[in-house]
């Protein structure tokens, strides 16, 4: 008697929230802890095989694997991986690792209205003019709307554009034309008719990320997707899909302002710890020639003014200038105002702390302002010692020494502690024309240059009268 072969089940349970899976019905998903979320689907498997033969055939390249086998690593050829597509922008290059990798999976997000699809666009309409084919896929713009941007970008008109929202036809229409670069704007507006979830929602993102990875993967095609951000600065959707890409980039920036910077935070193929700088204007994003230069105010070298201070700041490997301005007056309330741009709200009150225990100055009833100029943000303590001097020459109504750049972080008990790539600051610093430099005593220090005087402190208080004008 043959024994009857057990059926695999056509069926499963499916949270509709982030797309946990489970043979039956569950009131509370144990994964995203939603309730009442769970839905009776088709299994993956099922779904494909309704759509029959012929969905099956054209979705092979995104869905199906072949059998895997095991390799030497002195036969895998690294020809394709090796070359690079340059993107246009030589800033955008250097973020990359020198270009676009073939094959690769890229997410890049960014606040609504930062410039995102315009950075795309103009970055793939550039590719396109070198005649490689490149497809741009909108979910959220019609093709009129995107025309009439592409007009005023002056973007080039070989450029593939299509206004779709189905995963699925996307595919379809990729596997008829066949391009070497496409874009998809956005994850989470795109979506899987099979599914039962609403486009956007976890599940979806991850389905539809997971196809276009193999896509990438199997095709060599390099693909390009922007994800939404929450309020909080985080990617919308599962945490896994800045795991299943290979770069996850920020466009960042204000958009009252016309800066932006764009930054790696994830990148399989080059560093982690470069920016590229751009200007927003009318006919799109322009690289930044000078980006120190662009954080400096116009007196920042001429005119003495009482309050202001420039340090040298890493941004990535990149050293940029920022300027750092204070505004000290007295409070007509019983608490006062503690306010900052640019900078770390809770180190800016430690160096209000700090400068009233260490070196005496009067600070408990009156207000502080600090901002960085040019809408820059700050993290790191090596613009401790500038933060001081600002709010120390505001405070006393002295002016700074002119062409002077203070760099160094500032501890609790008032020293002066050394920072990292200070040589590399100074040299930026001395490019456009600073001539005194006041840095931690205890740095390793070998920069030697006859048109900068460099001052070095031990503490706090020995930088004061090293820093103002008699």
């Amino acid at each position: 008697m043959v024994a009857k072969t057990k059926k695999a089940k056509s069926t499963g349970w499916f949270c509709k929230e982030c797309g946990y899976e489970t043979l039956a019905y569950l009131g509370r998903c144990p994964a995203c802890d939603s309730w009442g979320s769970f839905t009776e689907q088709p299994t993956p498997m099922a779904q494909i095989k309704s759509k029959g033969p012929n969905f099956i055939a054209a979705s092979t390249f995104a869905i199906n694997s072949t059998a895997g086998r095991a390799v030497k690593l002195a036969d895998i050829s690294t020809a394709s991986s090796e070359e690079r597509i340059h993107t246009g922008f030589h800033e955008l290059d250097n973020v990359l690792g020198k270009g676009l990798q073939r094959g690769s999976f890229i997410l890049i997000g960014g606040d609504p209205g930062i410039g995102k699809s315009t950075l795309l666009l103009q970055v793939i309409g550039k590719i396109a003019s070198s005649g490689k084919k490149t497809l741009y896929v909108s979910g959220e713009e019609s093709l009129e709307q995107v025309k009439s941007r592409s007009l005023r970008l002056d973007i080039c008109q070989d450029l593939l554009f299509m206004a779709e929202t189905d995963l699925e036809s996307i595919l379809g229409e990729v596997e008829n034309i066949e391009p070497e670069i496409i874009v998809i704007d956005s994850i989470q507006a795109v979506h899987l008719s099979s599914r039962d979830s609403f486009p956007g929602s976890p599940a979806q993102i991850r389905d539809c990320a997971n196809l276009l990875m193999q896509l990438a993967k199997k095709r060599n095609i390099t693909t390009i997707i922007v994800g939404h951000i929450t309020k909080e600065g985080n990617i919308a959707g599962p945490k896994l899909l800045e795991h299943m890409v290979d770069v996850v980039l920020y466009f960042e920036g204000d958009k009252q302002n016309y800066f932006r910077m764009i930054r790696g935070v994830k990148n399989r193929f080059g560093p982690t710890d470069e920016v590229g700088l751009f200007e927003m204007h009318e006919d799109g994003l322009r690289e930044v020639k000078n980006p120190s230069a662009l954080f400096l105010s116009e007196n920042s070298s001429g005119e003495k003014r009482t309050g202001t201070v420039v340090t040298a700041t890493m941004q990535g490997n990149r050293v940029l200038l920022a300027e750092i301005q204070s505004l000290v007056g007295y409070t007509n309330y019983a608490q006062p105002k503690r306010m900052v741009n640019g900078l770390d709200y809770n180190r800016a009150n430690q160096i209000a702390a700090i400068l009233e225990r260490r070196v005496g100055l009067s600070l408990s009833k009156q207000d502080v302002y600090a901002s960085v100029v040019g809408g820059l943000s700050i993290e790191e303590p090596a613009a401790d010692l500038a933060l001081c001097l600002s709010i120390a020459s505001c405070a006393r109504n002295v002016m700074i020494k002119d062409k002077l750049i203070a760099i160094g972080e500032v501890g609790l008990v008032g020293e002066v502690r050394p920072v990292s790539k200070l040589e590399a600051r100074l040299r930026e610093a001395k490019r456009l024309g600073f001539t005194r430099a006041i840095v931690p005593a205890q740095s390793n220090l070998n920069f030697k240059d006859s048109g900068m005087e460099i001052i070095k402190v031990k503490r706090l208080i020995e930088a004061l009268p090293a820093a103002f004008d008699a």
